[in-house]
């Protein structure tokens, strides 16, 4: 930590940081607007009539909002950084491994209950898309018209954002490249968003919902894997530093 350059650091934090917000508002950036003259053109496509389809929007998605999941884990590395500058290497380390145990099964929990919330919401989806005619317009009202645009502006920026903290972390300290865990969180947080956004162009807009989800399954499933890497990682730091603790005053009893 000598050769740290701490600006850059700081800077790298706020990147991260920032690209988080983007994905966790993006539930409020994406949707809302109203899709019921397209609801009524895909109606008329399966010979249905529809007398009113006022107050249809469309969905926002749940696929940007779970990389906040996995970016999580990047926030918490990074802010475990920021935390070496503040405290001396001695303490950070036996609180380093109690937080990040904390902060694992939070990660755990919390990925478990959004991939069964996703998981069900898809079954549903599949389930009122194949039951034609009436079941597929539900799904249309729900989640036939995904904002691929919008969606496609924020994924832009959330990139963008995930290089800049990248490139930063390296110009704060380039040794980071040889932490092999950090790299591979960087390399899947960037893949899963370059993922995402190819496949809401992959498919017609009245299926990206079903691949969104698809995609949300896949993010919480990834979150959950880094959270147990990180559980197993804690723990060794945790037995450290009570071999540390014990010892110590067994050192004071001897010295007396």
């Amino acid at each position: 930590m000598g050769d740290l350059r701490k600006p850059f650091l700081l800077l790298a934090m706020l990147a991260v940081v920032l690209a988080i917000g983007v994905e966790l508002g993006a539930g409020l950036l994406l949707g809302g607007a109203d899709a019921g003259a397209a609801l009524a053109d895909s109606a008329g496509a399966l010979d249905v009539e529809l007398d009113d389809v006022s107050g249809v929007s469309e969905p926002s998605g749940r696929g940007t909002g779970y990389l906040a999941l996995i970016d999580a884990v990047a926030v918490w590395s990074t802010g475990l950084f920021c935390l070496g500058m503040l405290l001396p290497e001695r303490i950070q380390g036996r609180v380093q491994g109690v937080a990040t145990l904390i902060f694992s099964i939070i990660l755990i929990i919390v990925g478990l209950i959004a991939l069964i919330i996703a998981f069900i919401e898809l079954m549903i989806m599949v389930s009122l898309f194949l039951a034609v005619p009436f079941g597929t317009l539900a799904y249309l009202a729900l989640w036939g018209f995904f904002p691929v645009g919008e969606a496609a502006v924020l994924l832009g920026l959330v990139l963008l954002l995930k290089l800049v903290w990248a490139g930063l972390l390296v110009l704060a300290q380039p040794r980071f490249l040889q932490n092999k865990g950090l790299v591979l969180l960087i390399l899947t947080t960037l893949l899963c968003t370059v993922v995402l956004e190819f496949l809401h162009n992959l498919v017609p807009v009245i299926l990206v919902s079903i691949v969104d989800d698809v995609a949300a399954l896949v993010f919480a499933v990834i979150a959950i894997i880094w959270g147990l890497v990180l559980l197993i990682g804690s723990i060794p730091a945790i037995v450290k530093a009570l071999r540390v603790t014990v010892a110590a005053p067994a050192r004071a009893g001897g010295s007396d």
